[in-house]
């Protein structure tokens, strides 16, 4: 079997970013899909890649996946990648492993290692997290009501800055012991920082809202600082999180070794597919880190090539699902994923599980990412 062609196709949803997705197919038939993590105007840079390691991949078999992603890092990004490259290589991969798992007549999962468990748990994204107190408190009591049994959101004010006063840390708090008020004692609650704090701050901050037992404290400092990220981690009692912004296993190891995070969070569509954070994964193990998959992707082909992955992990404990991309994914995929009481079961179809409607994927034209207000710290003064 050779791959003779890697078509994409970028959408653009009512509601979310533009998805990115990749359709690898053989000689004999057998195609396969994958989803590529997409940013802002990044998408079509993403895309470039994507046709550029195209050239190299026609001719070879599908099943030589992990030479593709050597070859990828080694020879196409010469070892200086990013996220661009590593997005593309992970949505190549996915696909690659759909055709994989579509000729041996199996699920991807029962070629990687075999299902740890039967279902995955999700946690939902997505639902609007922000307006005023009572919308927020009656949005997350709607998350609630559909089965949740976790949710995610930033209670901090844009813009995001590494320094932040007062009333900005007051407007946190009080939004996390808001979304506490409404869901109950019994539902986990994510706290998501996007990287933006400053370790004096997030360190304030979440020593204010232990009081309302968040799940975690996702990213409060860039892991790209990782001395200050895990100094941040040694004084406060909540579980941090970071791995958004890492992505291959090298930069996942200075993490581990400083103890930097209890949770990771790689993302399947931007960490280099589904064996690298397989591999990733079991290093965290030994650590005693555990994984949750971000997955700021669609509820179709990064969903599933995360729950394919998330299976077989010993140390998965929840991802990431947005409701707002729910209904997209009904529409363009068969069969949908469906949640309930915040699990989806794995799928028992060959390879990744489900197809994309091509002609459904149609009806939703990319689109330019809008301009966005970028202000200089001293426009705020």
């Amino acid at each position: 079997m050779k791959i003779t062609d890697i078509k994409t196709f970028i959408i653009h949803p009512p509601s979310g970013k533009n998805l990115l997705f990749v359709k690898v197919e053989t000689d004999e038939g057998i195609h396969g899909w994958g989803e590529a993590y997409t940013q802002a105007d990044r998408d079509k840079v993403i895309e470039i890649h994507i046709h550029q390691m195209a050239r190299y991949l026609k001719g070879r078999s599908p099943f030589e996946i992990k030479h593709f992603t050597f070859w990828a890092y080694t020879d196409f990004t010469t070892k200086r990648g990013a996220m661009d490259a590593y997005s593309a290589i992970s949505g190549i991969e996915q696909a690659m492993w759909d055709i994989v798992g579509k000729a041996a007549e199996q699920p991807v999962y029962n070629l990687i290692g075999g299902p740890c468990r039967k279902k995955v748990r999700v946690y939902a994204n997505g639902w609007g997290g922000g307006g005023d107190v009572a919308t927020l408190q009656q949005r997350a009591k709607d998350v609630v009501a559909r089965g949740f049994t976790a949710l995610k959101f930033d209670p901090f004010p844009s813009p995001w800055r590494a320094y932040i006063d007062q009333s900005q840390e007051d407007f946190a708090v009080e939004r996390v012991a808001a979304v506490r008020e409404a869901v109950g004692p019994d539902v986990e609650i994510l706290v998501e920082v996007h990287r933006r704090l400053a370790p004096m701050h997030a360190v304030r901050v979440a020593r204010r809202i232990e009081q309302y037992r968040p799940y975690w404290y996702e990213e409060p400092v860039s892991s790209r600082d990782l001395d200050g990220l895990a100094e941040t981690r040694s004084q406060i009692n909540i579980p941090v999180v970071t791995g958004e912004e890492l992505y291959l296993k090298q930069e996942f190891k200075t993490a581990f070794q400083l103890r930097a995070a209890d949770i990771i969070n790689p993302d399947i569509c931007a960490c280099g597919g589904i064996l690298e954070l397989r591999e990733i994964a079991a290093m965290a193990e030994t650590y005693h880190v555990a994984v949750s998959p971000h997955n700021y992707n669609s509820t179709t082909i990064g969903l599933a090539a995360t729950i394919h992955a998330a299976a077989s992990m010993p140390n998965f404990i929840i991802t990431e699902y947005f409701v707002n991309l729910e209904a997209l994914g009904q529409d363009i995929a068969s069969p949908a994923f469906e949640v309930v009481d915040s699990h989806v079961e794995l799928p028992e179809r060959p390879g990744l599980g489900l197809e994309l409607d091509e002609e459904a994927l149609a009806k939703y034209p990319y689109e330019p990412f809008p301009d966005r207000d970028i202000r200089h710290p001293q426009d705020e003064k």
